[in-house]
């Protein structure tokens, strides 16, 4: 029923913030690495660099930080590689912050961001993995490979649970994910990498959806509960924000910070094998356990909104 109903448009939404949300900040984040990206912003806007730029220039640090991890067996190389990897999180932080100052955002510069998020991960695991070949031989190309993989999966799903809070409990625009009903066609009046572009948007869309424990449903409920009731709107993103702050907070774990800190602690006991087993066993483990939670939530959710 709710997936033929034509889609009413919600209250007008509210100029977007520059910073991030508080209430769902992880701690690093929120009294590190924000602050200094909120620092950045202004200067980067003052210069007329475009939040692709920054986007870029973090990626680029990021493979200096995967030479630096190469050489993990020299503590001085782990450590500049954990800096540099500290320095992808301020600007990584300051594009996305740069895009709402600016009003420059779109969804190229999204998929931009995420592609640029992926290659610096990617660029430190391909580096850990060469370095450890003498020692476990080419069959740990199967644990940085399963690894990656399970990192894509979570961080796509963490993603999405940040997403869903920003736009149902903050009525953020931008931050609004596409239906899945949505993500089929694509239109052939695009160029080539307009399509290859919106291709692998949908791509990820559909994995965010996937790993999230997000039923399709869900988000029609919510809607035609906000359309049938346009009064209270601002008292359902209350309820919203009160329900679903605390669990989007856990998500937290899946977070690249965390990620950083265990690369470097793996890697400074010489061990950075340890890192990737962590990756494969405990945060799909977590991951697991928060998807049943989501499931859970999202259907008390709409029992007390009577959806």
């Amino acid at each position: 029923m709710t997936e033929n109903m034509p889609k009413k448009p919600l209250k007008e939404p509210r100029k977007e913030p520059m910073r991030r949300t508080v209430e769902i900040e992880e701690k690093s984040n929120l009294y590190l690495f924000v602050p200094l990206s909120m620092w950045l912003v202004p200067k980067l806007a003052y210069l007329k660099i475009s939040p692709n730029a920054v986007s870029l220039t973090s990626m680029a640090v990021g493979i200096g930080a995967g030479f630096s991890y190469f050489q993990f067996n020299d503590y001085r190389f782990a450590l500049l590689g954990f800096l540099l990897m500290a320095i992808t999180h301020v600007l990584d932080g300051a594009d996305g912050a740069l895009a709402r100052l600016t009003n420059t955002q779109s969804e190229f510069g999204k998929i931009i961001d995420g592609v640029c998020d992926y290659v610096i991960f990617l660029s430190v695991y391909i580096a850990l993995a060469l370095a450890m070949l003498i020692t476990y031989g080419v069959e740990v190309w199967y644990i940085v490979v399963g690894a990656g993989l399970s990192h894509a999966f979570q961080a796509g799903a963490y993603e999405l649970q940040r997403q869903e809070y920003e736009f149902w409990g903050h009525g953020k625009k931008s931050a609004e994910l596409p239906e899945l009903q949505s993500l089929k066609d694509i239109p052939s009046e695009l160029s080539f990498f307009a399509k290859l572009a919106t291709a692998m948007g949908q791509l990820y869309a559909r994995m965010q959806y996937r790993f999230s424990g997000l039923d399709s449903n869900f988000r029609p409920q919510l809607r035609e509960h906000l359309a049938n009731n346009p009064s209270g709107e601002d008292a359902f993103r209350e309820r919203y924000r009160a329900k679903f702050a605390p669990i989007v907070k856990r998500w937290g774990i899946m977070c690249a910070n965390y990620r950083t800190y265990a690369i470097f602690l793996a890697c400074i006991v010489g061990q950075p094998i340890l890192y990737f087993v962590f990756e494969l066993v405990v945060l799909n483990l977590v991951l697991i356990a928060l998807v049943h939670k989501q499931k859970k939530d999202n259907k008390l959710f709409l029992r007390e909104i009577g959806a």
